[in-house]
């Protein structure tokens, strides 16, 4: 495989992946449609790597858009990010969701029929085991009650992928279930940039530090976890990027349909988290408790063991790495990428 089209390849996760695959010389062709997203993010990564991208900016369910992008580059498989990605929002926006999420897919998937690329890595959660039974989840668990609209839509597009595989098994598809992406590159000059009020713990953490932000919310400290507060897997993204190129290696081996949980197998509460990051940064973080949120679980975290199995993957980086490297990332941007 040599071209990967990379929907939502300027994202957080995406820009991330890019970097390694640009890096592993392959060709990258990016569609965003930039809702989330910032087009100074890829040219950070030419600059790192030195290397340039194709940027097309567009929607994935634009289908005139999806026809022209495979009409003038020759792809040979899919990483596909593109979708809105918060639980708190999709709570409130349940539509939004489901037309994003799984209309896009199946927009993107009518287009890659059409055009005959049929090597797709799809960016999943692992939301959709639902409220953990037991803990940790590996992959031979059922889905099929995520607690979000979010998680919902995510085991969606699972069922629609594995039904479109069964109708036609010269598909390759691999679904990786990540848990929760930390980090930035090493470099500082890419992470996680979301806009308006962060939803996710450690971009709202280093944005209090920084000061750009007063106080961070511990949602719950009642939850039935050492501390009471929320227990997640949180995996460096450097670490959760290699993992889709050892994705892209199955893909070549024309495998099927499998399933992946990319996770460290290590759950860390709302206040370890804080700790380690005051630890790594030096600065105090100004919390307070309050009210559980709608759609949160008390406990999630991985049992990797079929990805290092099956993909080769590890997760290699720390706590103190993550912690690290966001920090660094954030007091040299903080403002993001419009800083």
């Amino acid at each position: 495989m040599k071209t990967v089209l990379v929907t939502g390849g300027a994202g957080y996760i995406g820009s991330h992946t890019v970097l390694q695959l640009l890096e592993q010389n392959f060709s990258v062709v990016v569609l965003d449609n930039l809702v989330n997203a910032s087009a100074e993010s890829l040219r950070r990564v030419e600059n790192i790597t030195g290397k340039s991208v194709t940027f097309v900016q567009g929607d994935i369910r634009d289908t005139t858009v999806l026809d022209s992008v495979f009409s003038k580059h020759s792809i040979d498989a899919v990483i596909h990010f593109a979708g809105l990605k918060a639980v708190g929002e999709s709570v409130e926006k349940p539509l939004e969701y489901y037309e994003n999420n799984v209309y896009g897919t199946l927009t993107l998937c009518k287009a890659m029929r059409q055009h005959g690329v049929k090597n797709l890595v799809f960016s999943s959660s692992a939301t959709v085991y639902g409220d953990p039974v037991s803990l940790p989840l590996h992959e031979k668990m059922a889905t099929g009650q995520p607690t979000n609209p979010y998680g919902m839509s995510k085991l969606m597009v699972e069922h629609m992928l594995t039904d479109l595989h069964k109708s036609d098994d010269s598909w390759n598809i691999v679904l990786l279930r990540y848990f929760n992406p930390v980090g930035a590159h090493h470099s500082g000059q890419i992470g996680e940039d979301p806009n308006g009020i962060p939803n996710n713990l450690m971009p709202y953490i280093s944005q209090v530090a920084t000061g750009k932000l007063a106080q961070l919310s511990v949602f719950g400290d009642d939850y039935d976890t050492p501390d009471g507060t929320g227990v997640r897997d949180y995996i460096h993204v450097v670490d959760l990027a290699n993992g889709h190129l050892k994705a892209l290696d199955r893909l070549a081996l024309n495998m099927g349909l499998d399933v992946y949980n990319l996770g460290t197998g290590q759950g860390y509460s709302v206040l370890e988290m804080i700790k380690a990051f005051e630890d790594a940064s030096g600065q105090t973080i100004n919390y307070k408790i309050a009210p559980r949120r709608s759609g949160d679980v008390a406990a999630c975290y991985a049992d990797p063991t079929l990805a290092a199995k099956e993909l080769n993957w590890n997760a290699v980086k720390t706590l103190e790495d993550m912690c690290k490297d966001v920090w660094h990332w954030q007091s040299n941007n903080p403002m993001g990428y419009n800083g």
